[in-house]
């Protein structure tokens, strides 16, 4: 964008930060302690001008917005504080695999990608039965609550335009296959249908719902989700840490992308996988 335009642009974002303040030019001219005929030139449609730096920041305190974004820098209007706040936030939730946040994501992120490194295994590939004894324990959710989700998630990935990825470590779902940790009291019965489901799921669902493997021992990740490009939830327990600014997202993205690219079984590969570990049950 060259300077005139750039001044064109900052022209029609302070007049609009005016009208929402219901301020005058002469309002702005005391807020910001500079001469009305300054504020003027600032406002004129025949030869807008920008602000030196000193201008320009005392009339984004006095509007209560964000300089860059009254530069055409940020799709973010709000100040510093208010940009961090709204860029950053905690949500709470019951231990639950898909609660009402996680539901408005995805409905919020249909027709565009979506990232997903589960916690264990991925909630939408789990059978009843092993959503029935993961949360057999819970008192704030019941397992038939946890069972309702998902299928409610399910459907969301049944739609034509789903475009939806999860990385996972390959040493996880083998744990499983070998019932350790928090499987240890899963039935081999159920473990075996649970990967035989989640092969059929894979083959069936390809390319629309895509999983990959990645080795523990060459990487790492927390569980976390990626909508789209507009949020990426970071689960940490009871609570996500929300994140809305583009380069949070992106930065969430990138290490997706990265655990895509040192995967050691291929998306194309895992259903067969998770098959072949049914065998070995």
């Amino acid at each position: 964008m060259d300077k005139r335009d750039r001044a064109e642009l900052f022209r029609e974002r302070l007049s609009d930060a005016l009208r929402s303040r219901d301020m005058n030019r002469s309002d702005l001219a005391r807020g910001a302690n500079l001469d009305r005929s300054t504020v003027s030139q600032l406002l004129s449609e025949d030869a807008p001008r920008l602000p030196n730096g000193q201008a320009l920041a005392a009339i984004s305190s006095a509007l209560g917005v964000s300089s860059d974004w009254l530069l055409g820098l940020s799709t973010h209007r709000g100040a510093a504080a208010e940009i961090l706040d709204q860029a950053v936030q905690v949500a709470e939730t019951e231990r639950h695999p898909v609660d009402e946040h996680l539901l408005s994501w995805y409905r919020d992120a249909v027709g565009a990608k979506v990232r997903h490194v589960p916690a264990n295994l991925p909630d939408v590939l789990k059978t009843e039965a092993v959503l029935a004894y993961e949360y057999a324990g819970e008192t704030l959710r019941t397992a038939d609550q946890a069972i309702t989700g998902t299928r409610d998630q399910r459907a969301l990935l049944g739609r034509a335009e789903t475009d939806m990825e999860i990385a996972l470590s390959k040493e996880a779902l083998e744990g499983f296959a070998r019932g350790e940790g928090m499987w240890s009291g899963l039935p081999t019965e159920t473990r075996r249908e649970q990967l035989e489901a989640m092969g059929r799921s894979l083959s069936d669902l390809y390319p629309s719902l895509r999983l990959h493997l990645f080795g523990a021992g060459d990487r790492f990740s927390s569980p976390f989700t990626v909508f789209g490009q507009k949020w990426a939830a970071l689960y940490l327990g009871q609570r996500y840490l929300t994140f809305s600014n583009t380069r949070h997202v992106q930065l969430f993205s990138s290490h997706f992308d990265d655990l895509v690219r040192h995967a050691v079984v291929r998306s194309h590969e895992a259903g067969d996988f998770a098959a072949g570990l049914a065998g070995g049950v």
